[in-house]
């Protein structure tokens, strides 16, 4: 990713640290490669770990969400096999997952969140009366299974994996907590939460919410942005596309208008 023109003339010193959570894989990883690519000092806290289940998919569905790289690797570990179902990615990290693992992708919605999946399958197909198989963790939106209910579909919904935190998490809280952070990027609401509770373990919980009304504060989706505000942190950033990239761009570009007032 090319940096912007502001994020190319910054030099070490004054790069904003921006705080990532994804998972302890390669998507921290990348995450952390996106940060540095827009000028940013990334301070990377994985608050996510994956405790798989065991379970694969159902199979005899019309249809089959997967919402996750992880979990499709973990349904194809299973030995998991469409069939006829129509198989259907969340966004097109989990598309570009299923197509590694040698599966069809037959529907990705322009919006990656679970609305998006919801107003594309009702629009697109005879969701009315079929049934639904929809994999993933056990933190999935519930939007998903009602908003396919709602248009007569049969939903199914089988736990491959459950997120937990991890117990060394949490040292972007410190950070926030002493002023050392300018941005946070939440991609779930489960992210806010695990941070916020390994702020009250490390027992900085008041002072993070005061240094988050300081920072910028960047979430993925809709889902993200309530948990958040429920939680009394001001939203500045909602992605307009439910990518780690757009969401980490959309930040560094808050952080630059908030320099060049």
């Amino acid at each position: 990713m090319a940096p912007d023109t502001a994020s190319a003339q910054r030099s070490a010193g004054d790069r904003p640290r921006i705080a990532a959570f994804r998972p302890a894989d390669e998507r921290l990883d990348r995450a952390a490669d996106t940060l540095r690519g827009l000028g940013a000092e990334p301070v990377t806290d994985p608050m996510l770990a994956v405790e798989p289940t065991g379970e694969a998919p159902r199979s005899g569905a019309d249809y089959v969400v997967l919402t996750s790289k992880t979990g499709v690797e973990l349904a194809a570990d299973a030995g998991w096999e469409p069939g006829a179902a129509t198989v259907c990615a969340i966004g097109p990290a989990t598309a570009d997952a299923l197509d590694e693992a040698g599966y069809q992708v037959d529907v990705v919605p322009e919006e990656y969140t679970s609305n998006g999946l919801v107003e594309t399958l009702t629009a697109e197909s005879d969701i009315d009366a079929a049934s639904v198989e929809i994999a993933r963790s056990d933190h999935g939106s519930q939007v998903l299974i009602d908003g396919l209910a709602d248009a007569g579909a049969t939903v199914h919904e089988t736990v491959l994996y459950r997120l937990v935190r991890p117990a060394a998490s949490g040292e972007s809280a410190e950070l926030a907590a002493a002023g050392e952070l300018d941005a946070v990027c939440f991609t779930s609401s489960l992210t806010v939460e695990h941070f916020l509770a390994a702020a009250d373990e490390r027992e900085v919980g008041a002072a993070v919410h005061d240094a988050l009304d300081e920072v910028v504060v960047g979430v993925i989706g809709a889902p993200t942005a309530e948990t958040a505000r429920d939680r009394g942190i001001d939203v500045d950033v909602v992605a307009s596309e439910a990518t780690f990239e757009t969401l980490a761009r959309e930040t560094v570009a808050r952080l630059d208008e908030r320099t060049t007032r």
